[in-house]
């Protein structure tokens, strides 16, 4: 029985091609790249426009690929993303947190090298993802070198190398190749989805939702977070702090927090390190913590882009978010 699969082709590397000013997205990748596993599969394309480099999204593109999604779901059998590489990871969470009660894979890929140049990872990453469909997984996946990933929790590692995604806390779901097929190495916690069993809903994106992010690092960073704190018009705030969700115990810092918090503002805190989480361990962080802060355990910061956003756009409070933490499996207890 022949399976038909929804194809979003948002731009990206995997179908650019060279111009005076370098590569760009083009749509010539759509008559080719998807010819060799035709058989069994029927695909029916919706190439944006116009497509873009991955670096370029915006929250209307994220609302305006969900209304996609939410019409055309229901009539296929899977989805596969095409997408930059770039900020894939952002917007595969987005989709995987959105998407409520998905019966049905939606898998994204790209590649770090256009599908028609030399040695191109993209062959490879194309093949991954349609066969991620064999699965039949109702999740969020991410597929690249020959891997499947949750897309909760995972990020682009690197730039250089075919291997250009990872998930440090889940790692890879299953391993592929052509020869053996697949050689599952984990099957999805039900913690790690919040499916439902009442069918598809698609959670409203605000394109005006005001999330932004800040990076501690030693010396003057402290002051210019807490300054900008006290003059934002954000409505949430990600901060990246030290280890276990640890930061210095300033006293404008922690008033400026307290103040945010009180008129509403979210404030997720989230380890910098890769597999860091951000949790009540160290008495240094306890002062954030009674002032309002939420700890992000395990969340990285393409999925607390993506909760926050939808935070915002939903109207949830600090409570609620620690709730769908919780549910993703990112914090042990609420």
């Amino acid at each position: 029985m022949t399976q038909k699969i929804f194809v979003l082709y948002t731009g990206g590397t995997i179908g650019m091609s060279q111009s005076s000013d370098g590569l760009h997205p083009d749509t010539e990748l759509v008559g080719k790249a998807l010819q060799p596993f035709s058989d069994g599969l029927e695909f029916d394309w919706h190439v944006c426009e116009p497509l873009i480099d991955s670096s370029a999204v915006t929250l209307e593109n994220w609302r305006d690929w969900l209304d996609i999604l939410a019409e055309k779901l229901p009539h296929c059998d899977g989805v596969l993303v095409l997408h930059g590489t770039d900020t894939m990871a952002y917007t595969a969470n987005l989709f995987a947190l959105a998407l409520q009660g998905l019966d049905k894979p939606v898998v994204f890929t790209g590649s770090q090298w256009p599908y028609d140049a030399p040695d191109s990872d993209a062959p490879l990453n194309l093949a991954t993802a349609v066969a991620a469909f064999e699965t039949a997984l109702p999740q969020v996946l991410i597929a690249f070198n020959g891997k499947i990933y949750p897309a909760v929790g995972s990020s682009k590692v690197s730039t250089e190398t075919a291997a250009g995604f990872d998930n440090p806390h889940f790692g890879a779901w299953a391993q592929w190749n052509e020869s053996d097929g697949f050689q599952l190495v984990a099957r999805p916690s039900e913690k790690r989805t919040e499916s439902v069993s009442d069918g598809l809903k698609v959670l409203p994106l605000n394109p005006e939702a005001r999330v932004v992010c800040q990076t501690l690092t030693p010396g003057f960073a402290v002051n210019h977070f807490s300054d900008g704190l006290n003059h934002t018009a954000a409505q949430a705030v990600i901060l990246q702090s030290y280890g276990h969700g640890n930061a210095p115990s300033d006293k404008g810092l922690i008033e400026a927090v307290q103040t945010f918090t009180a008129r509403g503002g979210l404030l997720l805190n989230i380890s910098q390190v890769q597999q860091g989480c951000a949790a009540a361990v160290y008495a240094q962080g306890s002062a954030l913590r009674r002032a309002g802060v939420v700890n992000g355990g395990k969340c990285n910061l393409e999925t607390a882009t993506a909760l926050l956003t939808l935070a915002v756009s939903n109207g949830w409070n600090a409570e609620t978010v620690r709730q769908k933490l919780h549910a993703l499996g990112l914090v042990e207890a609420v």
